[in-house]
């Protein structure tokens, strides 16, 4: 006898209705889990009655308008079970189709088109947009898609990810697919480029949505090597107001770490895909300045500390010491010159007032000293610097004790 909503039937109905939506709206562009009792306020704020309420008892089960997808939580531990159990159940019958096709071919026998391929697809998608990191069912996705030859089933799936992503935007079995999707379209298609920018706007505005998303900057990074250098430059631009607003997030300076080591990669490329160093110094001595109006803006940070770090070690390396066009060695002295000392006594400028802690109890203020003074001993071991000035230095020791004390 059947006992309300759990029915065996019912649920297999609400996984063909979740289906019919999927298929009735093509451009859905975002899905969410919602609690049964927001339904209501929702038809209301849209102004309509919702189209998928049958009145068999499965009412607000989905919600759909503007092309968003909502899903009543009530049902999503059946339906997920019962996804999973049809999409087996196609995987099954498509491979034993597969495995006839190879025996019919064998004895020279016409084989009839791969049929199951379409449920296998369809029903992995339900499978996916409810449980994103279900590696079977992104397996299954890839041995069919490995198989096409034209663009659209892979921008296709591009699209199918983002969805997801929409939902799980920390998945790391659906950024591990897109990156599989960018490695099958570089190989045969030539529409890369416009990929990978959208690619990293898509990244950007999941970073607003989904804070401190690593596997969504990792995501980024990879990018960077299938950028050209004009992309390169793009990224720098575009990212900068993003990391400026979002200080923080050691993730965003990251990826721009990832960008300029490619423009330094490109210096030592010969022939025209070789980047001029004068434009190189260029950008690097603005990321400097900017990175240093950061520092003083926003006290405490660490991730600014980092970033310039990696900055100074650069800067010091590729552009102040006097270089062949060979690229430095990894581990290589660093010699002192002229250019290099000004560079020094403009670190210590900002380190001397980014030292001084003010009477106040401010924790922000310790830790941009803490970290200044840090930072000052990383600079002097670095460039074999054999003495401080002795006010940094007295600082420095204050520092420590202070925070010694703290401890």
């Amino acid at each position: 006898m059947k006992q309300g909503p759990s029915s065996e039937d019912d649920c297999f109905s609400l996984l063909k209705q979740f289906e019919h939506v999927l298929e009735s709206d093509p451009l859905i562009d975002e899905v969410g889990f919602i609690h049964p009792s927001q339904f209501t306020m929702l038809d209301k704020e849209a102004g309509f009655s919702n189209e998928f309420q049958p009145n068999n008892g499965t009412s607000s089960k989905f919600w759909n308008q503007d092309h968003k997808l909502g899903i009543s939580t009530d049902i999503l531990v059946q339906l997920c079970k019962d996804a999973k159990h049809v999409f087996l159940l196609a995987l099954q019958e498509y491979k034993s189709h597969g495995n006839a096709c190879d025996e019919s071919q064998i004895k020279n026998i016409s084989c009839s088109p791969c049929i199951p391929e379409s449920d296998v697809m369809k029903h992995s998608q339900s499978v996916l947009l409810l449980s994103s990191d279900f590696g079977t069912a992104w397996n299954a996705r890839k041995l069919i898609l490995s198989k096409k030859d034209h663009l659209s089933a892979f921008t296709e799936e591009l699209r199918l990810s983002g969805l997801i992503l929409s939902n799980s935007p920390k998945s790391e079995s659906t950024w591990s697919h897109r990156r599989w999707i960018i490695k099958m379209i570089s190989q045969s298609f030539s529409t890369l480029q416009e990929i990978i920018t959208k690619e990293s706007e898509l990244v950007e505005s999941i970073g607003e949505r989904s804070k401190m998303n690593y596997r969504a900057w990792y995501h980024r990074c990879w990018l960077v090597s299938y950028m050209t250098i004009e992309q390169v430059i793009q990224e720098l631009n575009k990212s900068k107001r993003w990391a400026g607003l979002h200080v923080a997030d050691s993730s965003c300076f990251h990826y721009r770490r990832r960008l300029m080591l490619k423009i330094l990669e490109s210096l030592y490329v010969k022939g025209s895909s070789a980047y001029d160093k004068t434009e190189a110094r260029k950008i690097w001595k603005e990321e400097l300045d900017w990175n240093e109006e950061l520092v003083e803006r926003y006290v405490g940070r660490e991730a600014l500390w980092l970033h310039r770090r990696f900055l100074s070690l650069n800067w010091i390396m590729y552009f102040a010491c006097n270089h062949s066009d060979a690229s430095p060695e990894t581990g290589e002295s660093i010699i002192m010159n002229e250019e290099i000392a000004i560079f020094i006594d403009n670190e210590i400028r900002l380190l001397d007032s980014s030292m001084t802690v003010p009477d106040t109890k401010f924790e922000d203020f310790q830790a941009q000293a803490l970290h200044a003074a840090v930072y000052t001993l990383w600079l002097t071991k670095v460039t074999v610097v054999s003495s401080c000035p002795n006010k940094v230095i007295k600082k420095i020791a204050t520092i420590v004790n202070l925070t010694s004390a703290e401890k």
